[in-house]
């Protein structure tokens, strides 16, 4: 967990990016053979009436779960077979709590933020993805929402196969891509100026749709894929995008869902009153000494909520030495908000890998009004 809410190159040096990165998709895999008994044990059969062919080697592992290419018996195209690390639910449950005890020592220095809110979630959240079952159903929500909501889905969600899902084995269709931290590698084979006009073209689309899907998810249907870290994504023919892993879902209440449409609003507009009004919307209790509090409150919101860097700068975190957390401080903080943080600071860190400087707020600006206007919020 903390590779992936520090693997990002916004947040860390690129020395640190790069080891880091290794854990969410390379992490210590599960011999084949207790791999194999497992899946006999969960899917009630033996392995070879099952499996026509099955890669020994995962082609992921991580903390909770590595992931095997397969051919099943009753199919004619490949699976990915997702199977649950054993005993790693107790490990994980003693290391959220050696880190709540981190934060709450954290808390009383100069970090004025309510880090403890977040390490609740993230207990909550993890519990949430040692229940494979759980996914499956969040996978296939998302995916009928993306598909019904656009002409073509902005990214590719894998389609689970029935009757092949318990709480610790998931198999689900088999998607080909590069993943997204292999991109420029693959240029460099394929002789792509990264610099160049292809290059550029391909991140600008890969950025779009992954801003856009989540964007619809956030502000539309408020139930979203929570886990955009590198490892669970996924680029494929044409530049498309797959979005992996939905043990991480996340669904915000209708009220904190447009509160948050408005602090879009606001940010895509640069409107600081409006901004310092949706934190009281939201929940987000704050405390101040400053003479420009509202300013203050917008810039820290920018930090918080939009992907937008100043120019030139790449590693930008909300609790940097110039951030505004320094002068305001975050005494409360609701955790369902937190998911949204979370994914907002990985889209950032998606964009600083590809080099380019945007704002999710300019582009999700459009969706925010349409929901506020439907919802009586927003006068046309």
């Amino acid at each position: 967990m903390a590779a992936q809410i520090l693997g990002k190159p916004d947040l860390a040096p690129a020395a640190w990016v790069k080891r880091l990165v290794t854990l969410c998709d390379q992490a210590p895999a599960t011999p084949f053979e207790v791999v194999q008994k497992i899946l006999e044990s969960e899917l009630g059969q033996s392995f070879d009436e099952t499996f026509e062919q099955f890669d020994v080697n995962p082609i992921g592992s991580a903390s909770i779960a590595q992931v095997h290419r397969a051919r099943l018996r009753s199919a004619q195209t490949d699976v990915a077979v997702k199977v649950q690390h054993p005993g790693v639910q107790h490990l994980m449950t003693v290391d959220i709590h050696n880190l709540q005890a981190f934060v709450l020592f954290l808390q009383k220095t100069d970090i004025k933020f309510d880090l403890f809110s977040l390490t609740k979630e993230v207990e909550k959240q993890i519990g949430y993805e040692f229940d494979f079952l759980r996914e499956a159903e969040a996978m296939e929500r998302i995916r009928d929402f993306l598909d019904s909501n656009n002409k073509k889905s902005p990214v590719i969600v894998p389609r689970v196969i029935g009757g092949m899902v318990t709480r610790k084995v998931l198999v689900m269709e088999f998607i080909d891509g590069i993943p997204i931290m292999k991109l420029g590698n693959e240029m460099a084979k394929r002789h792509i100026d990264p610099g160049g006009r292809i290059a550029s073209m391909a991140k600008r689309k890969i950025l779009k749709n992954m801003t856009l899907a989540y964007g619809q998810m956030i502000l539309e249907d408020g139930f979203f894929h929570a886990d955009p870290h590198p490892g669970n994504i996924l680029i494929c023919k044409d530049s498309e995008v797959a979005l992996l892993d939905y043990g991480q879902v996340k669904q915000l209440p209708d009220d904190l869902r447009l509160g948050y449409a408005k602090l879009v609003l606001a940010l895509a507009d640069r409107d600081i009153p409006k901004a310092s009004q949706s934190y009281k919307e939201l929940g987000i209790e704050t405390r101040s000494n400053c003479d420009d509090e509202q300013r203050e409150l917008f810039h820290l919101a920018e930090r918080m909520f939009d992907t937008r860097r100043p120019p030139g700068v790449t590693i930008m975190s909300p609790f940097a030495e110039d951030s505004s957390i320094r002068k305001v401080g975050v005494e409360s903080f609701p955790e369902e908000l937190f998911c949204v943080l979370r994914t907002i600071q990985l889209l950032r860190g998606l964009s600083v890998g590809l080099g380019i400087n945007y704002s999710c707020s300019d582009l999700w600006r459009p969706i925010a009004e349409e929901v506020l206007l439907k919802a009586g919020r927003l006068k046309r």
